[in-house]
């Protein structure tokens, strides 16, 4: 039997790689195609939301990329490169959801004297608590309080359960049941326990379920 030509065989590569080349550009650049190359779903509130609000290109071409992680991986170049886009950091959720009340901004943990909070909870990076393309709405749990307020002493405690009992049982899953950590939600803090939101809305709310808080918010996120 006769062997293709080198001619062929090339003619045969080139006509394999392009559709496949085609088909990659259109997931990229079409604003419906971007999403079949998501990890996951977005969250409920981002629906719509285009995918270069938060991935922004790496720097480069495609070819120098390339190029650049070779020498990476070839030992000439000393730190690796992003490939495509680089990765999300919090500037590109502040974008939409910086506001001047919140209770807990991330620059705040980046002062020297959480730097012990921070080895337990990354609340320098708004990526450290939440994530995005998956069912978890807040990735550190609901029991992170008490990374800050393991010595919380109040005066004057207007909780009938103080808060020094709920410390000494541990009872970090409560913290939340009664308290907005962002501090954005038109909520009012109830000053007994039996009052205070039930933990099981405040888990599925967590996980990606429906707002305990109400939904009523001082502040909502804007596009630019």
């Amino acid at each position: 039997m006769r062997l293709p030509s080198a001619k062929s065989l090339r003619l045969y590569a080139v006509l394999s790689v392009v559709p496949a080349a085609l088909l990659a550009a259109w997931a990229l650049l079409a604003g419906q195609g971007q999403h079949v190359l998501a990890h996951g779903p977005l969250l409920a509130k981002h629906q719509g939301t285009a995918c270069a609000s938060c991935h922004i290109p790496a720097p480069g071409s495609t070819r120098q990329q390339i190029q650049a992680e070779l020498r990476y991986l070839t030992g000439l170049r000393a730190t690796p490169v992003d490939f495509g886009y680089q990765p999300v950091q919090s500037a590109q959720c502040l974008t939409c959801h910086e506001r001047a009340n919140d209770r807990h901004p991330i620059y705040r943990f980046r002062e020297p004297r959480f730097r012990d909070a921070a080895q337990v909870v990354e609340a320098t990076s708004c990526m450290g608590c939440h994530s995005e393309h998956g069912t978890v709405k807040i990735s550190s749990g609901t029991t992170f309080c008490a990374a800050c307020h393991q010595d919380l002493k109040l005066k004057a405690d207007p909780i009938d359960v103080p808060h020094i009992t709920l410390i000494k049982q541990e009872n970090w899953g409560s913290c939340m049941t009664c308290h907005d950590f962002h501090g954005n939600h038109r909520y009012d803090v109830p000053n007994r326990m039996a009052d205070a939101l039930p933990l099981g809305s405040l888990r599925s709310y967590v996980s990606g379920g429906a707002d305990p808080y109400g939904g009523f918010k001082q502040v909502r996120g804007q596009m630019p």
